[in-house]
């Protein structure tokens, strides 16, 4: 379903042709073709298609549709008229007014001309790259490092440039990063699409890890974090074939004009921050983009300005907040383990054991189940501590989450100082005050049944014989020995003991 959602984003909203989204997406253009619609024979929008879980965005699509016959009886034809176009004078038009005589029923010409172009570009063996204005922007990183030192200590680390490059206009961006994993990697982009002030159609990376979690010549999977940025921008992730540098020919050209033009110009100097580096790097950056171009006679930022900044689309009002991803199980208890929190996050408890998505920032960690959210919560640093939203508990729950120690002292305190005494030694006595909740819980309730007074006394009883467990005050109440002297209690008890269903040590011997 994130496919289908893919597809309207991509045709609709960012304007995509049929092959580039195909193309964007992995999949035949046939196939894109039927998602497209089956959405309008039930009017779905990408705006609609977002607002619909995946259950629902499903039942939209089961079922087969027949193909149309006129369509199965035209494509019999297509090879001939590949043969016949190429025979002198013959055109498209020709073609369609002999279908329609043999036909009188079938397409017009402008259907007959697209299934015939769709036929034919399934059948196309490579592509062509052009660089069209607002198209596509490559980011790559330079091989070579540059150095900080460490003012104080004298430690040199190293820095990774990043390079972006627009296709038509050939403008460059530089800036230096300390890694290239996913959070510098998505931060350096964000920072170029506010630099050149738009939104290409199109970001192309090389198979990096942090772009790529598996190449493919032809099927390249982008990492969900990547692909949320992209998503965000309304942009498209086309990721460069392994092996294929044409496919990234003009950000390979930029890399090296960086070398050139402002690596070279700094190696000399020393720099103890990354932020003094980069504003170095952006320096050179405005006299390299400043520069006029041999070809054109114009600089990149004049021949930017002049046909691709107006083709670019718009940033959106809100910058990208990095966002991670990760996929967990609801455990019995309703809650999931976010592993690089080592925290517990809590979701509604009818779905526990199911499988839902992650999706967090610095502040915040929201949780889906079928593209539908589920629960929000704040971000939560504490090492192995829960994050529990009441309304998610079942009904017992919600009034389990209320105990405190507090709370059952308090409790005890209206029924007697012996009672207190009782309650304040079992929580005491635990390792955590929490173990000892559930056996508070049953001895308070004993008044329910045996009223306060005598309850208070079987506590009193239970502090002389020096056992606060529940199963002792209980039988103290249930054989009535709550007001019996202790000398006589002690006695009775002993009795209590001694029945012909126990064992005496002779029976081990």
């Amino acid at each position: 379903m994130k496919r289908i959602r893919e597809a309207l984003r991509l045709h609709y909203e960012c304007g995509l042709s049929l092959r580039k989204t195909a193309q964007a997406l992995s999949i035949s253009r046939p196939v894109l073709t039927s998602y497209l619609e089956r959405c309008q024979a039930h009017a779905i929008t990408y705006e609609k298609a977002q607002a619909m879980t995946d259950e629902e965005l499903t039942a939209c699509f089961t079922g087969k549709q027949p193909e149309d016959p006129r369509l199965t009886e035209l494509r019999d034809k297509f090879i001939h008229y590949v043969k016949e176009l190429t025979r002198v004078g013959v055109t498209r038009q020709l073609l369609w007014e002999e279908y329609r005589i043999e036909k009188p029923g079938g397409y017009s010409y402008s259907q007959f001309c697209y299934h015939f172009q769709k036929w034919q570009d399934s059948r196309e063996l490579y592509m062509r790259i052009e660089h069209k204005a607002g198209d596509k922007l490559y980011v790559d990183y330079t091989g070579k490092k540059m150095e900080v030192v460490d003012p104080r200590t004298g430690e040199i680390r190293t820095a990774e440039i990043f390079v972006a490059a627009l296709g038509a206009s050939k403008l460059i961006y530089a800036e230096a990063v300390w890694t290239q994993q996913k959070h510098d990697f998505i931060r350096a982009q964000i920072n170029a699409l506010t630099y050149i002030g738009g939104v290409p159609r199109a970001i192309v990376p090389d198979c990096l890890k942090t772009a790529v979690t598996k190449a493919h010549r032809y099927e390249p999977d982008i990492n969900p974090e990547y692909q949320d940025f992209a998503n965000h921008y309304e942009t498209t992730i086309l990721a460069a074939r392994p092996y294929k540098p044409k496919d990234k020919a003009q950000v390979e050209v930029s890399v090296r004009i960086v070398y050139q033009r402002i690596c070279a110009p700094l190696r000399n100097r020393v720099f103890h921050s990354l932020e003094e580096l980069n504003r170095a790097i952006r320096e050179q950056l405005e006299v390299l983009n400043n520069r006029p171009l041999k070809d054109y006679g114009v600089s990149r930022w004049e021949l930017f300005n002049e046909i691709e900044k107006d083709t670019l689309m718009p940033l959106p009002v809100e910058e990208y907040t990095i966002r991670h991803f990760a996929r967990c199980k609801v455990q019995f208890n309703y809650h999931l383990y976010l592993t690089e929190d080592k925290h517990y996050y809590s979701v509604p408890y009818q779905h526990r054991g199911k499988h839902v998505e992650v999706r967090y920032t610095s502040s915040m960690v929201e949780i889906y189940l079928n593209n539908s959210r589920i629960a929000l919560h704040k971000r939560v640093f504490k090492k192995f501590s829960y994050s529990t939203n009441k309304d998610h508990m079942p009904p017992g729950h919600a009034f389990m989450n209320d105990w405190s120690a507090e709370k059952f002292i308090g409790w005890a305190h209206n029924i007697g100082e012996q009672a207190t005494e009782v309650i304040e030694g079992i929580l005491s006595s635990k390792g955590h005050p929490e173990q000892g909740y559930k056996v508070c819980l049953g001895i308070l309730n004993l008044a329910r049944e045996y009223g306060k007074d005598r309850l208070n006394k079987a506590c009193k009883r239970a502090l002389y014989l020096d056992s606060l467990s529940l199963k002792v005050i209980t039988n103290i109440l249930k054989n009535g020995l709550e007001d019996m002297d202790d000398e006589c209690a002690s006695e009775r008890q002993l009795e209590m003991f001694h029945h012909e269903n126990i064992r005496g040590p002779e029976y081990y011997h």
